[in-house]
């Protein structure tokens, strides 16, 4: 199969039957079992109308996957948790009661990179979600284009270092592109695993990149993350960064 539609649609004319997983050794080989299968492929997510189906399509259709598991929003980790926990905790090496923790403080970092380190830049980048919208592979072209414009709302209210301009993807001038594109900014279009995973839908709708005037700070919007927030400069200054 070619797109994540006609994966869809050959799952579809199986009646769900527990489809051939050609990721032998993925984790989702060893974790979608019959049973699972069985119990769970009739479920579409209220967030997104996601199912099993969807979230292994890329350990169905490659043979070449790990893990092969993508979550449609927040809601396939709960209707899918016979699936997604167990996956989670090896993948991660955690037990079934692990809490995730975040620390944001940047005045705990006591350490930096050797001044005399040849380092030519830092750059640090974390993947946000908004709540109420579906993640990449599940996510609606209604919800896409609400994450985007609830964004250019926010981008606008940046101040000071961080205030910038937000580029759309859907009707770029060209040479923006090539500027973007030589800032080595831009994401493109094509990898087979985003395609066949859903999250190259209606493709470039409601996607852009945002940075600010001294190109430090740069947000992507729905590519594999609803939100890709990066900071960057030249130099090993780590804690700066941060």
């Amino acid at each position: 199969f070619q797109t994540f539609e006609h994966y869809l649609i050959q799952i579809n004319l199986r009646m769900a039957a527990f489809p051939k997983i050609k990721s032998t050794h993925s984790l989702v080989a060893k974790h979608v079992t019959k049973e699972k299968w069985d119990k769970l492929s009739g479920i579409e997510t209220k967030t997104s109308g996601f199912t099993l189906a969807k979230a292994i399509a890329c350990a169905v259709q490659f043979d070449n996957q790990h893990c092969g598991i993508y979550a449609g929003d927040m809601d396939s980790y709960e209707d899918f948790a016979d699936v997604f926990d167990p996956i989670i905790q090896e993948y991660h090496g955690i037990s079934a009661d692990a809490k995730h923790t975040s620390d944001m403080d940047f005045e705990k970092i006591t350490g930096n990179v050797n001044p005399d380190a040849p380092v030519k830049s830092t750059r640090i980048r974390v993947g946000r979600s908004i709540d109420g919208f579906g993640l990449s592979p599940g996510i609606t072209k209604e919800q896409r284009v609400g994450v985007e414009e609830l964004m250019k709302k926010a981008f606008a209210k940046f101040g000071d270092d961080l205030s910038g301009e937000y580029y759309p993807l859907t009707g770029m001038d060209e040479k923006v592109r090539q500027q973007l594109v030589d800032d080595h900014f831009l994401f493109m279009s094509g990898d087979p695993n985003l395609k066949v995973a859903g999250m190259e839908r209606d493709w470039p709708e409601g996607r852009g990149i945002f940075h600010n005037k001294e190109k430090t700070f740069l947000v992507w919007v729905n590519e594999e993350d609803q939100l890709r927030i990066i900071s960057m400069e030249k130099g090993g200054d780590v804690k700066g960064v941060f």
